[in-house]
């Protein structure tokens, strides 16, 4: 059936997933729990069956960002990430970009590697993505200059000639994002900081501009503190939040009235 917009659903997502129509949903913006890093309330969740119905309501051309990182256990790092990404290529989604999420201080300290600070954000499409709104914001250092003698290297390996430009005052940004993140930083929602897990409204924000338009459908199966619901009501957009755990679903519906 024609999923009911605009509305928190406390339930399983995979059995609620299933009652919807196929290629309904034009982009979900989600990050699943992931290796016991976190108690989400004692609930886990069966990745494979999420992601083969992700793929079922995902319209063509349309775009899941999956937003997930890896524990270390026993000294090593888990490759859940990469085993997920890898996943979802076998099901028939295409990895678009494979994005950074990089926050600005470290979880977790370990004494015998970097300090990690980013997560990945996944970005799959169910063939080509049918929108791609591009956030200028990267301030370019030589904006206004006339750049002349410019060349391109093709695969052949030899330099080819390129017309002369004027340099913009700002270009694409890269796919490293930084965010700050923590206490009335990540969000002034307070309440969202009951959840233990809650990732920057910009975030969500930033990728609701970029892969869809107005009147879009957005999906988060594990809405938490309801980030992704929020940002999709602010930029006009319909949202259809899912999860398990009715304390969340009050949490998010607290922030989006």
């Amino acid at each position: 059936m024609q999923p009911i917009l605009n509305e928190l659903i406390c339930g399983d997502n995979i059995k609620v997933l299933k009652g919807f129509e196929s290629n309904c949903i034009d982009l979900t913006v989600t990050s699943p729990p992931y290796d016991d890093i976190r108690n989400y309330n004692g609930y886990s969740f069966d990745f494979e069956e999420v992601s083969k119905q992700l793929y079922r309501v995902t319209k063509d051309g349309g775009v899941v960002v999956w937003v997930v990182g890896d524990a270390v256990i026993k000294g090593s790092e888990s490759g859940t990430s990469f085993k997920q990404a890898l996943h979802f290529k076998e099901i028939g989604f295409r990895l678009h970009d494979t994005m950074i999420f990089e926050k600005n201080a470290s979880s977790l300290p370990d004494p015998t590697r970097y300090n990690q600070r980013f997560q990945y954000m996944f970005v799959f499409s169910k063939g080509k993505p049918k929108t791609f709104n591009s956030i200028k914001d990267n301030l370019n250092k030589h904006a206004g200059a006339l750049k002349t003698h410019c060349s391109v290297r093709e695969k052949d390996g030899k330099l080819y000639s390129r017309k002369n430009r004027v340099v913009a005052k700002y270009s694409v940004r890269p796919n490293i994002w930084s965010y700050t993140t923590g206490w009335m930083t990540s969000t002034c929602d307070k309440i969202a900081y009951k959840h233990p897990a809650i990732f920057p409204d910009k975030l969500a924000y930033d990728h609701i501009i970029s892969w869809s338009n107005k009147g879009d459908v957005i999906l988060d199966p594990f809405v938490g503190s309801g980030t992704t619901c929020k940002m999709a009501k602010q930029l006009g957009r319909n949202y259809i939040g899912i999860d398990i755990s009715q304390e969340y679903i009050n949490i998010a519906k607290e922030r989006l009235n």
